[in-house]
């Protein structure tokens, strides 16, 4: 039975979906949030068997099983959803990992004769849903993407992707590609991994090269090549397929083209940095020139301005001219007096390249773990 619900019109959408049998239901519910599946009215003590018993996914999909594809697919041919399982308010409830989709058909099936302290369960029950098809219009679009230059070094390590509204994790590499001078795509470019780098807000993917075709002396840079070669030219497409949260396309494709310069395989060194200092009683800008662009969002996040005391200055940073000028204002007027610049040595080129540590990792784990704590300073006066 398909019973729509409407509260506060406009506001709330509620769907419910039930297939039942010897009384029990499957429900499909989609109020106020991702879609799960729930099986209902069940006797307390199989409740309180299945509460104890401690099940792994493979237990659970013995008994009750979600799949997505074509209607008339074989379940024998269909790999069960992945989600999770748990005993709530009197059922079992399904919540899958990844949203569900407009215009797929999904299937749920219930074994009762499965399920422990039953005798006589009872025939398979099979549930059929679509969600269906938006009739909104696409708005998400990817604003930009860094690094901003035209020209970046052929040992580039990575890109960060922005977006105009939250993004939909899972299969990210199936709508990105990096094309070559003659339009084709380049062999497997990117560092693939299960843990999608996305910010909290969903906003910003951090896409990596992969590090192995980067590192001089390592097996895939040997035997395949570099991703990038210096005076080339290169285009990083983004496909309009992408689904953002809502489950809506990309408004549009996006493309950056950029050459592939020389390599950057020396560490940072902050004596070359050219700092332009404020004007007392202002809120003018303290400046940082670099001799070569930095990672855009380490440099935003790992460049603090301290008092003497060491007190942190509020303010706000931003970056320009290709990642080369470092920006900072003040929420307050400057007073008098030194100040210090105090940043991470973790901070990166765009090559990796630390302060006085060249990039030096044969795999990504590498890159993620070179956390650390120690910092520069460079001191400037106010006045």
């Amino acid at each position: 039975m398909l019973r729509f619900m409407r509260w506060l019109p406009g506001l709330v959408f509620c769907l419910w979906l039930r297939v039942a049998a010897w009384g029990v239901e499957v429900r499909w519910n989609t109020n106020l949030g991702p879609t799960i599946v729930e099986v209902t009215s069940l006797a307390e003590v199989t409740l309180r068997e299945l509460q104890g018993a401690r099940w792994q996914a493979e237990h659970w999909q013995r008994v009750f099983a979600v799949y997505a594809g074509r209607s008339d697919s074989p379940l024998q041919d269909m790999p069960p959803m992945l989600g999770k399982y748990s005993i709530t308010n009197g059922c079992i409830r399904f919540e899958p990992s990844f949203p569900v989709e407009a215009g797929v058909v999904y299937r749920a099936v219930f074994h009762p004769s499965r399920l422990p302290a039953i005798t006589n369960g009872g025939t398979e029950i099979v549930s059929t849903f679509r969600l269906p098809a938006s009739t909104r219009v696409s708005t998400t679009v990817v604003t930009r993407i860094y690094p901003s230059a035209k020209v970046l070094p052929e040992n580039l390590l990575k890109f960060y992707l922005y977006f105009s509204a939250p993004m939909r994790r899972g299969h990210i590499y199936e709508h990105i590609r990096l094309l070559d001078h003659a339009g084709k795509p380049v062999e497997l470019p990117f560092l693939e991994i299960d843990e999608e780098l996305w910010d909290p807000e969903m906003t910003r993917l951090t896409l990596f090269i992969d590090p192995g075709r980067i590192k001089r002396g390592v097996q895939p840079l040997e035997e395949i090549g570099p991703v990038l070669e210096e005076g080339k030219s290169y285009t990083l497409e983004i496909d309009r397929s992408w689904q953002d949260a809502e489950g809506l396309p990309l408004k549009e494709n996006y493309r950056k083209v950029f050459k592939a310069g020389p390599p950057q395989r020396q560490p940072i060194v902050t004596d070359a940095w050219k700092v332009t200092a404020p004007v007392v009683s202002s809120v003018g800008p303290l400046e940082i020139l670099f001799p070569e662009p930095l990672d855009y969002a380490l440099a935003k996040r790992l460049v603090k301005v301290v008092n003497r005391e060491g007190q942190a200055i509020a303010g706000e940073t931003s970056l320009g001219e290709y990642e080369r000028r470092w920006r900072f204002v003040p929420a307050k007027a400057w007073t008098a007096g030194r100040y210090s610049i105090v940043v991470q040595t973790t901070i990166e080129d765009l090559a990796g390249n630390n302060i006085g540590k060249p990039f030096e990792v044969d795999v990504f784990e590498g890159v993620r773990q070179r956390a650390g704590n120690t910092y520069v300073s460079l001191s400037f006066e106010v006045k």
